[in-house]
């Protein structure tokens, strides 16, 4: 999906997002690479959009919380093409991609992607096989703003690998604690056996965050 092709962006920052969901009363999640620059405590890199992720289960709350944004879904994922998410609709697999704006006129400024989940687990959509407990599936940063787990985001980053991946990997290989590098290498097992960051993932060079 080309964001340029659909209209302009202006994308809200981490904070902003924190204010408007940080009452919201359901989980959420700073993803992509802002949630790589609230790991790390720096700016990585540039970023042309923001991505949040909830889980489907909450989507009627997310939409009392944007009552009055203009709210369009990705249908199908991955084509190019928007429509509005009606009133009362609900949106089920493989329905994923929210974009948001707070008008018709404004720029969009909020990407949500709706996750699965399953009796306390997160599930991936790549593969119902692979989980995380959703008290693990996120982190707080240094400024109380909600962001997903390094490995859960490298997990996300492994497929259809770009040099800004390749920049975000980097930059979270150090992150990793021992737990971490066991459940992104069970993970990509499962769906990239041959990734070349499982190589890296067995290597010593990390500090043992956690």
């Amino acid at each position: 999906m080309v964001k340029d092709d659909l209209g302009r962006w202006s994308p809200a920052r981490p904070d902003e997002v924190a204010e408007l969901f940080g009452t919201a009363g359901f989980p959420w999640w700073i993803a992509g690479g802002h949630a790589v620059d609230l790991a790390v405590g720096r700016e990585v890199r540039p970023h042309g959009d923001v991505d949040v992720v909830v889980l489907r289960r909450d989507q009627e709350r997310v939409r009392e919380c944007l009552a009055d944004w203009d709210l369009y879904v990705a249908d199908p994922p991955g084509a190019g093409r928007l429509r509005p998410w009606e009133p009362g609709e609900f949106l089920a697999p493989p329905l994923h991609g929210l974009w948001c704006r707070r008008s018709p006129s404004a720029p969009w400024s909020v990407e949500l992607l709706l996750d699965e989940s399953e009796a306390g687990e997160w599930v991936s959509r790549r593969d119902a096989r692979i989980r995380l407990p959703l008290d693990r599936l996120g982190r707080v940063s240094t400024t109380g703003i909600p962001y997903l787990a390094p490995e859960v985001l490298l997990f996300y980053k492994a497929k259809a690998t770009r040099e800004k991946d390749r920049v975000d990997f980097e930059a979270l290989l150090p992150r990793l604690g021992t737990e971490q590098r066991a459940w992104l290498l069970g993970a990509l097992g499962m769906c990239e056996p041959q990734h070349r960051w499982r190589a890296r993932l067995t290597q010593g060079d990390w500090d043992g965050h956690g």
